[in-house]
């Protein structure tokens, strides 16, 4: 079973859009169980994919931000996250979920009436998210469905077929309750802001080492110093200089659990311009030094 965990850096283009192989093609469809707690800060970054998405927590709470939208999930709740919607998930501690991930077409064709008159009305739409509330019927037969779809890929020789027959069954009281046209979330698919965040945020992730300025940042998606910081706040509420950072300490983090390199080099390396403040950032966001992460990543 492929692990939730190629989530991590290296695993999303120049667009954020995850590169990640879910299942195949003859199989488009994959199953992942984790915990989000147990990631790098904490947390799978920011992404998005074609395929579509579904979630449900086992055990804590898990934090998913969808767009501006930011959603507490509680022990029993679940989601589902629109196909081409940026999205992060996030732990304050130990967050278990369920999560599968699979194509549009893994339900019809994508030439047939099937897929023109239950899929492409849903993936096409505005709807960017789904809570899935245990207390609300319709809901709930979508989260016991989902529930099935789990225990399959343990246990199930034929767990192909079910599956599709359980997504199927899902898909059909979703798409029939989902509200399409409903306004209630900000997020859209890859409109114009989107993108420009996208930019900005891979020129940071491919000039990190360098001295960045806020206008840089700005100039590569061709917006003012202000445009930038909305387009961040809105986008994912945190700033260009702070995201910066925090790109930074994960690929430093990086290097200390994979090279001997010393600390001083590895803050070099990663853009900041002195150790001493290296390790301060570093602790702030790791809650240890440089060199106790190496030895807890030993």
């Amino acid at each position: 079973m492929k692990s939730f965990k190629n989530y991590i850096f290296g695993s999303t283009d120049d667009t954020l859009r995850e590169t990640v192989h879910h299942g195949n093609d003859k199989y488009p469809f994959a199953y992942y169980p984790e915990d989000i707690w147990q990631f790098d800060f904490h947390c799978v970054d920011w992404h998005w994919h074609h395929e579509l998405e579904f979630l449900s927590v086992a055990e804590g709470t898990a934090l998913c931000l969808v767009g501006q939208d930011k959603i507490e999930l509680s022990q029993g709740y679940g989601l589902f996250i629109n196909s081409s919607i940026l999205h992060r998930f996030e732990a304050t501690d130990k967050a278990y979920i369920y999560d599968i991930v699979f194509a549009p077409d893994l339900m019809a064709d994508k030439e047939s009436l099937l897929y023109d008159k239950y899929v492409r009305p849903v993936t096409h739409s505005d709807a960017a998210y789904q809570i899935l509330d245990p207390h609300i019927e319709w809901q709930n037969r979508v989260l016991q469905i989902l529930a099935s779809i789990y225990d399959l890929q343990e246990t199930d020789d034929r767990k192909e077929l079910r599956t599709v027959q359980f997504v199927l069954q899902g898909w059909d009281i979703l798409s029939e309750h989902l509200d399409l046209s409903s306004a209630k979330s900000k997020t859209h698919r890859l409109n114009h802001k989107q993108a420009r965040l996208q930019i900005m945020m891979q020129y940071i992730h491919d000039h990190y080492q360098e001295e960045l300025t806020l206008e840089e940042i700005a100039a590569a998606a061709s917006v003012s110093k202000s445009g930038a910081l909305q387009t961040f706040q809105s986008g994912i509420r945190v700033s260009p200089v702070s995201y910066l950072i925090q790109y930074r300490l994960s690929r430093a983090a990086e290097l200390l659990s994979t090279t001997e390199k010393p600390v001083s080099t590895i803050a070099e390396e990663t853009g900041f311009t002195s150790a001493g403040y290296f390790c301060r950032k570093f602790k702030e966001r790791y809650q240890m030094s440089p060199n106790e992460y190496r030895r807890n990543k030993v």
